[in-house]
């Protein structure tokens, strides 16, 4: 086997160390389609609806099934064996059964939601050790009941309804912070909780603990700004890029003016910082840094996950991010 070249350990130290020395990491978001159609979710008020069309159907067809029973029996005897349940009625009490069994799950996760609050004294202290991702909370009313609009889906229960750009699908929050310099995924994570808000610490705190260190730089998209997360990032000794609000459809640019009040808000001091030549120059680079990634991975035939549940989706999209990782470092390390 022949020794590198130069140029070819230089290339691959580059790449291995934007791991380390990574100096800007761009975060950014997926939606994807689990393995279930939203056609088979279902609100509770729909739930508890069906449930009583069905109760009043299956009753109908048993009435309707004794009739003709004492109809036969009348014309027959009553030695004779009938045939099974009709068709109509076996699927009736099949469907009644399967909402009967995901109302009670839905009803479940509730009430335990409601115990773990209720567990949770409102003074305690935050726990130690890295921040959770984010999880899906069923709305509940004060008794712990789900609302009417709480949703389950039949076939992945985990998994939710999520906004895109084209529509709203049944699938998973996919995240995914990206080192500047060669495009590597650096932290993962995927989740239920379709807003992204929730996010920035949990990955920014698994992007420190795969690598090593802290980023100098952080951009996101305005999905991820709260007041909460910039104090966070800017404690940590981060310099935070997010945008406070999605961009004007004509495309003007934003006017770099200080704020005037003595006090403003973190939110107007961001606004103003991504306003200045220089805030403009780094959120720029955001859409061709993180973007690509994702769309390398869609070229690659990921368009949806093809396992349920979320610890098996977990799974495969650590599986998409890693041979992502890995191609980037054999295109780094390939004779020129």
């Amino acid at each position: 086997m022949r020794n590198p070249s130069r140029r070819e350990r230089e290339s691959r130290f580059a790449v291995w160390t934007s791991f380390r020395e990574h100096k800007r990491v761009i975060l950014g978001e997926r939606r994807s389609k689990a393995n279930a159609s939203k056609h088979k979710a279902m609100s509770y008020k729909r739930m508890k609806e069906e449930e009583d069309r069905l109760n009043a159907k299956v009753a109908e067809l048993l009435r309707a099934a004794a009739q003709a029973d004492a109809a036969e029996d009348a014309e027959y005897g009553t030695r004779r064996r009938g045939d099974e349940l009709p068709e109509e009625l076996r699927r009736a009490e099949t469907r009644r059964e399967r909402i009967r069994q995901i109302k009670a799950e839905l009803e479940a996760e509730a009430r335990a939601q409601l115990d773990a609050a209720e567990q949770k004294p409102e003074d305690e202290p935050p726990a130690d050790g890295p921040t959770p991702l984010p999880s899906h909370r069923i709305p509940t009313t004060a008794d712990g009941t789900p609302t009417d609009k709480a949703q389950r889906n039949f076939t992945d229960a985990e998994s939710r309804i999520q906004k895109t750009g084209d529509g709203y699908v049944q699938g998973y929050n996919c995240q995914a912070a990206v080192d500047a310099e060669h495009q590597i995924v650096v932290a993962q994570a995927v989740t239920n909780q379709p807003p992204d808000v929730e996010h920035l610490v949990p990955m920014v705190e698994r992007v420190i603990d795969n690598c090593g260190n802290a980023p100098s730089c952080v951009t996101a998209d305005a999905g991820y700004f709260s007041a909460v997360n910039a104090a966070a990032l800017a404690c940590g000794g981060i310099d935070a890029y997010i945008a406070t609000g999605r961009k004007k459809h004509d495309g003007a640019q934003p006017t770099a003016q200080e704020p005037s009040t003595d006090s403003p808000t973190v939110k107007e001091m961001m606004a103003w910082k991504l306003a200045t030549p220089a805030g403009r120059a780094v959120y720029a680079r955001r859409k061709v840094i993180v973007e690509p990634a994702f769309g390398q991975i869609k070229n690659r035939g990921f368009r949806q996950f093809l396992l349920r549940g979320l610890a098996k989706v977990r799974g495969e999209w650590a599986l998409m991010t890693m041979t992502h990782n890995l191609l980037k470092l054999h295109g780094a390390l390939r004779p020129a």
